[in-house]
């Protein structure tokens, strides 16, 4: 029996909203150990930028993250302020 190579992955460019999300959830991994709640962040700073999300307050508060190293309210302010310089 042989089995057929997987399908390709078409990766997303650079600068497309989507890779940017999701890049930007992926260095908060030193204050979300978890690779699924980076995840569902990125799915969250996807939203947010292309205008249906929710604030970053809600974002973090809703999401149930699980973070190491900082309190909430200090990481909040810290996404916030990320999250602003990825819309420049």
């Amino acid at each position: 029996m042989t089995t057929l190579p997987p399908s390709s992955v078409k990766k997303f460019s650079e600068t497309t909203l989507e890779k940017k999300a999701y890049n930007l959830a992926e260095s908060f991994s030193e204050y979300i150990p978890i690779p699924n709640d980076r995840n569902r962040l990125g799915f969250n700073i996807y939203r947010n930028l292309a205008g249906e999300g929710d604030s970053p307050e809600t974002i973090i508060k809703t999401g149930k993250y699980k973070l190491q190293g900082i309190s909430k309210p200090d990481f909040i302010k810290f996404f916030a302020s990320e999250l602003e310089k990825l819309k420049v």
